[in-house]
Formats: C-alpha cells, sequence, structure tokens
C-alpha cells in the first residue's frame, strides 16, 4: 500500500545571486515517488536553479502528488491549495495528476501552471522552462555525484523499475505509473555505486514488483564493469550485496513478490551485517491469507504454499526478518474469511506486519464488486488484526533480549527530565527499514554518530521497539 508523507527537506543549497530563479519542492507519497522527487531536485539543481526552503523564496514550486488513497488525494490537493495560497505559482506532479489526464487537479485548482503524471522530470522541467526560464549555464560542480537526495545522507532509495503487470483490482497504479519498464542494468549499478562512494549506508531497493525486474526486457543481457550480466532480479541483488560489502554497506529489499526465484535470493543474505551486504529481510505484500478474497483481489492464493515457503527461508536463513501488508475489510470479506487471515497470521508469525482497510479508489475495478463492509466492521477487524500481530511482535522481540546485533544510527533522541535528562541513540537492525519498522534505542549511545554502525546488546523490548547497550 502506499502512504504519504512530507520527507525531510534536501540539503542546504549554496547561497544563490539575487537574479537566481528559486524553485520550492513539496514531496509526498512513496519511497517510488520520493525518487522521482529526487530525479527532479536533481536536474533543477544541474541546470542552475536555486531550491527555496520556504514558499516565500521560491518563484514558483513543484508539488509531487499521491493519488492512491482517498487519504493521499485529499492531502495532495490540500497540498496543491496550501502552496497556491502561499505562492502563487504552481507546477504539479505525480500520481494524481495521471488521474482523468490532470482533469481531477484542474477542476480543483484551475490556477495550477501545469500538471503532469509520476516520472515526469523532462516534462514538469519543460513546465519549470516556460514559467521560470532562466538562461542555460550549468553548474555541475553544484550537483553532487549521487544527485539532490531528500532521505537522510546515510540511506537512499534505489528505484530499478518504473511501472507494474499485476491487475490487482483494489489499485490502479498500473494506469497511474504504466506497465514494468526495468531500467538498464548497469545504469542502476552505477547509481548504487555513486551512492555507495558518497557515503550512503544502506540502499532501500524499491519498483512496483521488485522481483519482476528483467521480465519486460525478457532478462536481456546486461554489462557492469565489462562483465556482462542478466538483466534479472537475482543477478541484480547478487551485484547490489557484493558492492555492499566493498563498502561495508548494507542493501534491504522492498516491494517483492513471492515468485519462486525469491528462494534464489534467501542464500545471498548477509549472516554477519558488521560485513556489510543483503540485510535477511524481505518486504512481502501478501494483502490477504482467503484463497476466495485473493482471487477476488487477483492476487496469488495459494496461502499454504506460502507458510511453507516462510518456513523454508528461516530454515536457510533463521535471521530472516519478513514485513507484510495486508487489507481487511475487502468488499465480500467475511467473519470466517476474516478468521482465516487470522490464522494465517499466527501460522507465519511475520515480523513486521501493516494493516489497512479497504478503501475505494476511483478507478478500481473492487469498487464494483458486490457486499462491501461496513466502515464500523472494518475497523473492528483492523483492531483485532493488529492485537494479534502486536502479541506476535512482541513475542518474537522478547526472544531477541540478550543477543548481540549490528545496527545502524539514524540519530539521537532525549530521555528523561531534569537531571535524569539523557542523550539516547535511534538506530536500527536488520530487520527495521526506516520510518515503516521498529527502531533500536541504544541507551549509551549518545555519543554514536549519525550513519555509522555499531554493535549494541540487546536489554529489553516491547510490542515493535529493542532497547540495547554497546556491546561490551
Amino acid at each position: 500500500m502506499t502512504t504519504t508523507r512530507r520527507p525531510p527537506a534536501p540539503s542546504p543549497a549554496p547561497p544563490r545571486a539575487a537574479a537566481t530563479p528559486a524553485v520550492g519542492f513539496v514531496s509526498l507519497g512513496c519511497p517510488k515517488a520520493l525518487v522521482d522527487s529526487e530525479q527532479i531536485l536533481t536536474q533543477l539543481r544541474a541546470e542552475g536553479y536555486a531550491i527555496a526552503p520556504s514558499y516565500e523564496g521560491a518563484d514558483l514550486v513543484v508539488v509531487n502528488t499521491c493519488g492512491f488513497i482517498d487519504s493521499a488525494v485529499a492531502e495532495s490537493l490540500d497540498a496543491i491549495g496550501e502552496a497556491l495560497d502561499a505562492n502563487g505559482k504552481v507546477i504539479v506532479t505525480g500520481c494524481l495528476g495521471a488521474k482523468r489526464d490532470g482533469a481531477l487537479v484542474r477542476d480543483v485548482h484551475p490556477k495550477v501552471l501545469a500538471v503532469t503524471g509520476p516520472h515526469a522530470t523532462a516534462e514538469v522541467m519543460a513546465a519549470v522552462h516556460r514559467h521560470l526560464p532562466k538562461p542555460h549555464d550549468p553548474f555541475v560542480d553544484l550537483v553532487p555525484p549521487q544527485g539532490v537526495k531528500l532521505t537522510p545522507r546515510h540511506y537512499a532509495y534505489l528505484k530499478i523499475s518504473e511501472g507494474c503487470n499485476h491487475r490487482c483490482t483494489f489499485c490502479i497504479i498500473p494506469s497511474m505509473r504504466g506497465d514494468l519498464v526495468s531500467r538498464p542494468l548497469g545504469e542502476v549499478l552505477a547509481e548504487a555505486e555513486r551512492l555507495l562512494r558518497a557515503g550512503v549506508k544502506e540502499l532501500l531497493v524499491i519498483s512496483q514488483d521488485t522481483s519482476a525486474y528483467g521480465v519486460d526486457v525478457r532478462y536481456r543481457t546486461g554489462f557492469w564493469q565489462g562483465r556482462p550480466v542478466k538483466t534479472k532480479a537475482t543477478e541484480l541483488v547478487r551485484e547490489l550485496a557484493a558492492l555492499a560489502r566493498a563498502h561495508r554497506a548494507w542493501v534491504r529489499l522492498h516491494y517483492v513478490y513471492p515468485y519462486p526465484h525469491v528462494d534464489e535470493l534467501v542464500p545471498l543474505m548477509a549472516d554477519d551485517l558488521a560485513q556489510g551486504g543483503l540485510v535477511p529481510y524481505l518486504d512481502i505484500p501478501f494483502q490477504h491469507a482467503s484463497p476466495r478474497i485473493l482471487r477476488l483481489m487477483k492476487r496469488p492464493a495459494a496461502p499454504e504454499r506460502v507458510i511453507d515457503r516462510v518456513r523454508a527461508w528461516r530454515a536457510a536463513k533463521p535471521d530472516l526478518a519478513i514485513r507484510s501488508t495486508f487489507i481487511v475489510g475487502f468488499p465480500g470479506e467475511t467473519e470466517g474469511e476474516f478468521e482465516e487471515l487470522l490464522a494465517f497470521l499466527e501460522a507465519a508469525r511475520l515480523d513486521r506486519v501493516g494493516c489497512f482497510t479497504y478503501s475505494p479508489v476511483e478507478g478500481a475495478a473492487a469498487n464494483a464488486l458486490p457486499g462491501p463492509v461496513s466502515p464500523e466492521v472494518q475497523e473492528e477487524r483492523r483492531r483485532r488484526f493488529m492485537e494479534v500481530q502486536a502479541r506476535i511482535s512482541a513475542d518474537k522481540l522478547a526472544g531477541r533480549v540478550g543477543r548481540t546485533l549490528d545496527v545502524l544510527v539514524d540519530g539521537h533522541e532525549s530521555v528523561g527530565r531534569g537531571k535524569t535528562k539523557r542523550t539516547v541513540a535511534v538506530a536500527r537492525s536488520g530487520a527495521d527499514a526506516p520510518e515503516i519498522d521498529g527502531v533500536v534505542r541504544v541507551e549509551d549511545g549518545g555519543g554514536l554518530a549519525p550513519g555509522t554502525f555499531a554493535r549494541v546488546t540487546v536489554v529489553a523490548a516491547g510490542e515493535h521497539d529493542l532497547v540495547a547497550t554497546l556491546a561490551r
């Protein structure tokens, strides 16, 4: 599922001359939209535009939108309105812009300067050129080799493909982002190498369907460092893991569909994360466990085989963490089918789980299905689902107390008051992706710098987070 968020502001641009045009930027949506934002910002800086930190300091504003679920649409429309009120000159891009060929945005905000869909850097730049012309005088030295990033400097998203070949009935992403288009393998690996050389310590591999990488080009042979390498998920991940080990960094896989060749990825996962490499972590959106509901969703419908494969993966890699997302209250879902989902949770014992109530999305085929589930029942099922998962999560995390882990430090926070006030490090283990999973609070880690690795011993656990001290 797509979520909406406002990422941190990009790193400050150098001081600009008074005549240098400045562009403000608002980025909403999922990590894939975030990468689109980074590409646009990189091009803006490459052409010499300044990036304004506020509406008031901008000559125009670009808003990268999300349009997946109703709440995301509302947030995006509100963000566009806010930018129009504060600045007056707004270019809209992203998934919401693809809805009704931009008419949805223009109907609500007719004063926007331009509307484009997602992954549309060229179209956005053309609109910027029309409304904020600048003599072509690129200062490429203003742009770091890894481009402009909106994430903290020690981790970055690496998008390997765009679009999706699936036609899940609850989803409209293919209508907005199109069918699967894999990036050339050499291009992906070159970007990964630039990021690692720039000091990135964790690469988060993203796409709409990471497992399908290369399907659209029939796994044709690409080239990396003069060597032929097939454009295939297994081969790409093997090369990324090698790059990460060379830089003592991590690689984490997101949006993995459980195709048979995922079995080939598990042996590539690192046993010693202190050496870097592929993190033992899989983000697999299972969505449900009732075969009938899965068929209605047009998702793979063999939960019993999923359980068998999860057990096989864990047998091969005991530290493997599996994250997933599920939808409750899908049209026609009965109490019995919801109970099937709870039974799946108990059997699979997944490490990290998110749960959403079904939300009708304009243009989604599921809207026409009979048997809508009332919001009250949806919310009651979501609550029961999360109670079961919280218990499972707490039990699994309790089993880590006393263990020594390698963690990546994200930052610090203050705890306590007065004389008891102290600073603890906020870090993540291999089981924790940024922003969506838990954290490891290192009680005596106040001196650890963000973006560094540390070895810690777990001393306490909750439902989602761990508490640790530096290993002695």
